[in-house]
């Protein structure tokens, strides 16, 4: 299949259980969560990387590499997994990789190994299948049909076997959504 890849970070969230700071900003390790997000996932190798944000201080804290694409605020994850898939057919892209701006300790290698499958791919933890994941283009209509309310494309997610799915560890997999899990994976 012909075509680019395109890595996509969702960095839309409202940050509402994270309290009156938004997440994405908060430090971590040196530097703005999303920015740490946004760093692992350019080991995929993808041709063009790009952010789904709400806010102009996530897009500023984005890496030059990343293209922001703003929506409005407030919307559920299924807005921005929308965008993303939006943008991917926009430029023809063969392969689209998701990654959640709120997910700091995905290790490159991780988005590596996605970067090298050859069909539709996700991470899992303790079984449960997770971002970030890897579309084809042939996946692009199944993910958005499964994708619905704040629960982006887990439809989708539940249909991967089991074989392509890539591990992660419980730290790895940790989204920050309250200070609490902040200053826990620190």
């Amino acid at each position: 299949m012909s075509g680019p890849f395109v890595g996509v970070l969702l960095a839309a969230g409202a940050s509402r259980r994270f309290g009156a700071e938004n997440k994405l900003l908060a430090t971590w390790r040196g530097a703005p969560l999303v920015a740490a997000a946004a760093g692992a996932m350019r080991a995929a190798g993808c041709a063009s990387y790009h952010a789904i944000v709400s806010e102009s201080a996530v897009a500023a804290a984005l890496p030059r590499a990343f293209a922001p694409h703003l929506i409005a605020p407030g919307q559920e994850m299924s807005a921005s997994v929308r965008a993303a898939l939006d943008l991917a057919e926009a430029a023809g892209a063969a392969r689209l990789l998701i990654a959640l701006g709120d997910m700091p300790a995905v290790p490159a290698a991780v988005f590596a190994a996605l970067g090298r499958a050859a069909r539709g791919s996700a991470c899992q933890c303790g079984g449960t299948p997770m971002p970030p994941l890897l579309l084809l283009r042939a996946d692009f209509a199944a993910a958005r049909a499964a994708t619905e309310g704040d629960h982006g494309a887990r439809g989708w997610l539940r249909e991967i076997p089991a074989a392509q799915l890539v591990p992660l560890r419980p730290a790895e997999a940790r989204d920050i959504d309250r200070p609490a899990d902040l200053a826990a994976a620190r």
